[in-house]
């Protein structure tokens, strides 16, 4: 019997893949991506963590509104987190259908693209294009460094993994005082 992998380590055999970069060992081969399901699943998902962000938002605020003030008070908030869901996740399948190729260009434009709709929400353009401008150089950034922040390499196994962490942090000798 194989053993279990852990759910937050990547997988030990490396056949399955969580990202849409391909080894540079596999061939080079675009799949297309379901933009308005991907999309759908995305808004619902960000609609998600908009409710509980206006729900601590509601909690912490002083008013006479009860509970429903999630969805009267600091309800946009909801609504807000829906719309940069859906634009990232549509803009950068779209890009990424059009373009035939699965690069971190791909994942800038969606950020853009829902970092514009969040400087809107702010009711100025010079911030839409300012968020715009962050957004897509934090992601694009992101995933150009293989979508993790320690900088490993995505087609990296479990054991190139730990002996490069060996590797970096070097043990010194004990050395005997005299």
């Amino acid at each position: 019997m194989a053993p279990a992998s852990h759910p937050l380590l990547a997988p030990l055999s490396g056949s399955s893949k969580a990202l849409f970069f391909n080894s540079p060992n596999e061939e080079q081969m675009f799949h297309e991506h379901p933009t308005l399901k991907s999309a759908i699943r995305v808004t619902l998902q960000s609609a998600g963590a908009g409710l509980v962000v206006s729900a601590a938002q509601n909690a912490l605020d002083t008013h006479n509104h009860g509970a429903a003030g999630i969805f009267t008070r600091t309800g946009s908030t909801i609504g807000l987190f829906a719309a940069m869901g859906f634009s990232y996740a549509f803009v950068t399948n779209y890009v990424a259908n059009i373009r035939q190729v699965d690069s971190p260009l791909n994942g800038a434009a969606g950020g853009c693209a829902s970092g514009f709709v969040a400087g809107l929400s702010r009711g100025s353009l010079p911030v839409a294009f300012g968020a715009c401008a962050g957004m897509a150089t934090l992601i694009g950034t992101f995933q150009a460094a293989g979508n993790n922040l320690t900088g490993g390499r995505p087609d990296e196994t479990r054991p190139e993994r730990e002996e490069r962490r060996l590797r970096f942090f070097k043990r010194k000798p004990l050395t005997e005082e005299a």
